[in-house]
């Protein structure tokens, strides 16, 4: 039985994904490298994939979904520099940021979220392995690949091999073979964190990681590998690349989500184009971003700007509200039609877009039926619509927090600055807000505070 249908990147379209087990779904998410704060694109990754992770075991299976934390890299080295810091300092303070901003979203957790530094022995083991296959090469500066012998290389580029190595950027290193071949380890550096190795001390490429780590903890063909679509190429075919040279089964599909842009461009660190989520978790409920995040199907691109987080709360007050009107009235059994037809959305590339239509429009009808007295005939579109927003993870809320009167102060004293256009005082009274524990959040009525 089929659990549902999603675009494979290797394929060019959408197919039925056929778990390896059945009631069973293996999945491997690239995860953060902790060297910044989270920006917007992190929480629309975890967002997509804790949805597809969501619905699946709403549906009865039972999710293995592995996300790594890469803690050894060239960004985290380059900002322990700059800021005169260990890697392991930088690495502390921007994971545990990363999985702050993921609470605050309602991510689930993965069900094992490996490091790095605790895989790097078995790193050095496959790339042994594969120098001893004669697939990988050693040079003055660390260990390649040579692409030239992996059958199928560029299949998740989309190019041919012709085009890609044209286009290929032009390296430093001369021992290199083609410009397509790739690190798989780099010799040590004076200053760097290094790990012993046959061919030299060094530490791992970035490519190596995730194939030891998936196969390890997911088994030869697990169901699926995701990521942005700028992982696609080189990450993810280099990836593929070093399994298909050792004669293991990697992921049997891909899925690539859209990127979070600004003015149409794709938001990223190094062009400085993005806004962190941290400050945008501090500034709006996070169930806005989950919701702007449904809104929009996981292959296109979003972008985030006041004018469409704003309507994204308003909605949410919709939700509320029919919540608040429902708690107290008799639970019943969901509208089978309603959950048939959230199936189907779902099941259809995951058409988040349709199910949230669907879910407002249940809530829609669930409260005309309010309206008009029959009570009986709300009470299965009541339930529908809340299984539909749980299978999302949409928090309905009931009940708001308790504000003490000093806060309700700082909030009066928030709105007037507001008000006035005094901004700067606005902003300092927030930051008060915040580092008293609240989540401040600018509604059309006005600042709301809630416990973080």
């Amino acid at each position: 039985m089929n659990v549902v249908r999603l675009h494979d990147t290797a394929e060019g379209r959408v197919v039925d994904i056929v778990p390896r087990e059945p009631g069973k779904f293996s999945m491997y998410v690239c995860g953060p490298t902790v060297y910044d704060v989270p920006h917007l694109g992190h929480g629309r990754q975890t967002l997509i994939y804790d949805v597809l992770r969501r619905y699946l075991e709403w549906s009865g299976v039972d999710v293995h979904h592995v996300s790594n934390v890469t803690d050894v890299d060239d960004n985290i080295i380059n900002r322990a520099a700059e800021q005169g810091r260990s890697p392991d300092e930088v690495v502390a303070e921007y994971e545990a940021a990363y999985w702050d901003a993921m609470d605050a979203l309602g991510v689930l957790r993965p069900t094992e979220d490996p490091h790095a530094s605790a895989y790097i022995d078995r790193m050095v083991e496959l790339i042994g392995e594969l120098i001893d296959r004669g697939v990988a090469y050693v040079t003055s500066d660390g260990v390649y690949l040579d692409t030239s012998q992996v059958p199928g290389y560029g299949l998740l580029a989309l190019q041919p091999l012709d085009e890609l190595r044209a286009g290929a950027r032009v390296e430093v290193e001369e021992e290199k073979r083609s410009p397509l071949d790739f690190a798989l380890w780099k010799k040590a550096k004076p200053g760097e964190p290094t790990w012993p190795a046959p061919w030299g001390a060094g530490r791992p490429g970035w490519h190596t990681e995730c194939v030891v780590m998936s196969l390890d903890l997911l088994g030869e063909g697990f169901d699926l590998h995701t990521g942005g679509l700028d992982l696609r190429f080189p990450h993810h075919e280099n990836e593929r690349a070093q399994a298909v040279a050792l004669g293991r089964e990697f992921s049997r599909h891909w899925m690539h989500h859209g990127f979070v842009e600004v003015a149409g461009a794709k938001m990223s660190k190094s062009v400085g184009n993005y806004t962190s989520l941290t400050d945008l978790l501090e500034r709006t409920d996070p169930r806005a971003y989950r919701l702007l995040v449904l809104q929009s199907h996981y292959r296109s691109p979003m972008e985030v700007l006041p004018e469409n987080i704003e309507p994204a709360e308003r909605s949410l007050a919709t939700l509320d509200a029919f919540a608040r009107r429902t708690a107290d009235l008799p639970s019943a059994t969901p509208d089978a039609d309603t959950l048939d037809a959230f199936r189907a959305d779902m099941d259809d590339d995951l058409d988040t877009p349709g199910a949230v239509a669907l879910l407002f429009n249940t809530v829609r009808g669930a409260n005309a039926a309010l309206d008009a007295g029959h009570a009986a005939a709300a009470a299965p579109l009541i339930a529908a619509a809340k299984e539909i927003a749980g299978a999302l993870g949409l928090e309905l809320r009931v009940g708001a927090d308790e504000v003490d009167e000093a806060t309700a102060e700082l909030v009066r004293q928030r709105d007037e600055a507001r008000a006035a256009k005094d901004f700067a005082a606005a902003d300092r009274i927030r930051d008060e807000l915040v580092a008293a524990g609240w989540v401040v959040e600018d509604t059309p009525g006005g600042t709301q505070v809630r416990r973080s």
